[in-house]
């Protein structure tokens, strides 16, 4: 059997109660944390541009709802990762969209994104040592929609496995300059969700796709991973949830600046208010992650014209903004506050230090990639090599170890960071972190309902509706429905 065929018949036939009252219970809090970054993403100017173009978030055709509620949801960063992918603009806003349409009921929601979460983190798993991850691998949409589709559609396992092979027939692959320097980034999750539903729509006409297209050596794999882990995509299915890998976001930004702006906010406290000429210099140490993906945005990135795109990913600005505000809300990617020239004298005095440290503890986690080092043991040198280069290479490796988890019951995502405040007054004030609030690590294991109540209202929900979020698993079809069209209202 295919190792496609095996993840689509597991995953057709999941139900409410094969998932573990912990697994649910974050499902519940992801489709509230995701709901909250598509109305942050409806109410910015770039977003209402895109409902201009292709409509309002629910429309009569599920289809062109769920490419709007993904493309929503995906570019402010505000969107929700895991082991492995940005999972829930695809496997939150599907099957949103289709449960909203074909009336499903509050178990059959939580089930479809579960489902759709395992098929999309496991398939991004498999090719997470490639050339693509984060927002970049945008294949994790192309199974988290068609998942998150027909397990509300309640297809069986074969148009399931005929709708995934014409989905990754033509697998899409970004280019960095217009994810980086354009509005196209508002099209990473939109563009892989209108494919999917059109391998869906031909899956149930009868057109076959290649069910072996993952492994064969023609195949996914072979072009989207440096060293292909298969094995990712059917280990543990039904004990090993890659759900609860899931780290949420409280504020926009790329997943490696999370930490330096947790401690940015906490300095602003600690300090008080101050003026960008009260401070010397910042200093931010972090893991070679945060400065990779700092290096890829920098050269895009010139005040404030620069693009959104670039801008999320870049550490000086949100640090910054952070230090002066007390804080950072979508409100700072835009004009007025997006042009104020203190931020961004204060940004030219951030500067990124790598923490050798911080990089341990990164590959010694499951998230972002420090399971697929564990499981690709030897084979990952040369990825690594590439990624790190050499000493921290082997940093890395030595951190992952070569255990696979068992399971994820405690994972974690340490994408950590040291900020360092030099004042122009001799004081020096300092503070670090090593899990992100809300990523994944025991904090959010047991907080993540009461976090995620407070990013949806800080968005502009209501708060009866983000509390009901807590009675999903008992809603019956006509409450969920109302509820949905309550929460994007």
């Amino acid at each position: 059997m295919s190792i496609l065929k095996e993840l689509c018949r597991w995953a057709a036939w999941l139900r409410p109660e094969d998932i573990p009252p912990r697994v649910r219970a974050l499902a519940s809090s992801q489709l509230l944390s995701q709901l909250a970054s598509i109305r942050a993403g409806a109410a910015h100017p770039l977003g209402r541009r895109l409902i201009e173009g292709f409509g309002p978030p629910l429309q009569a055709d599920p289809r062109n709802s769920a490419c709007v509620l993904a493309g929503l949801g995906s570019w402010l960063n505000l969107d929700d990762t895991a082991y492995a992918g940005h999972l829930s603009n695809s496997t939150v806003s599907v099957p949103l969209a289709f449960a909203h349409a074909r009336g499903l009921d509050g178990p059959g929601l939580l089930t479809a994104v579960v489902a759709a979460n395992e098929c999309a983190a496991r398939i991004t798993a498999a090719a997470t040592l490639g050339p693509l991850r984060g927002h970049s691998a945008v294949h994790t949409h192309l199974a988290g929609a068609v998942t998150g589709r027909l397990h509300c559609e309640g297809a069986d396992d074969a148009v399931w496995s005929n709708a995934l092979g014409l989905a990754f027939a033509m697998p899409n692959w970004p280019l960095m300059r217009a994810f980086l320097a354009s509005d196209a980034r508002l099209f990473n999750t939109f563009t892989p969700v209108r494919t999917a539903m059109d391998s869906c729509d031909a899956a149930r006409a009868g057109l076959r796709g290649a069910v072996d297209i993952l492994e064969h050596p023609d195949g996914f794999l072979d072009r989207f991973a440096s060293v292909p882990l298969p094995d990712a995509v059917s280990a543990g299915l039904g004990e090993r949830w890659h759900t609860e890998t899931l780290s949420f976001k409280l504020h926009p930004g790329g997943p490696g600046i999370d930490a330096a702006v947790d401690c940015a906010t906490a300095l602003y406290r600690r300090i008080g208010p101050c003026r960008p000429e009260d401070i010397e210099e910042v200093v931010v140490e972090a893991s070679l992650y945060t400065l990779f993906a700092g290096k890829k945005a920098a050269s895009y990135v010139a005040g404030p014209g620069s693009p959104l795109g670039a801008l999320v990913l870049h550490t000086p600005y949100p640090v910054a903004t952070a230090l002066l505000t007390g804080g950072l809300t979508v409100n700072d990617f835009a004009a007025p506050l997006l042009n104020e020239r203190a931020r961004w004298d204060l940004a030219e005095r951030v500067r990124l230090v790598h923490d050798p440290e911080l990089t341990k503890a990164l590959f010694a986690s499951e998230a972002p990639f420090g399971e697929a080092v564990r499981q690709a043991g030897k084979a990952a040198g040369p990825w690594l090599r590439a990624f790190a280069g050499d000493e921290a290479a082997e940093l890395a490796r030595d951190a992952a170890g070569d255990r696979e988890r068992a399971t994820f019951a405690s994972s974690a995502k340490a994408t950590g960071a040291r900020v360092t405040v030099r004042l122009t007054d001799g004081r020096t004030v300092s503070q670090q972190r090593l899990i992100p609030m809300a990523a994944a690590g025991p904090h959010t294991r047991a907080h993540h309902a009461e976090l995620m109540r407070e990013k949806f209202v800080e968005f502009g929900g209501a708060p009866d509706v983000a509390d009901a979020a807590a009675d999903l698993e008992s809603m019956d079809a006509d409450a969920l429905q109302s509820w949905i069209e309550a929460a994007l209202r």
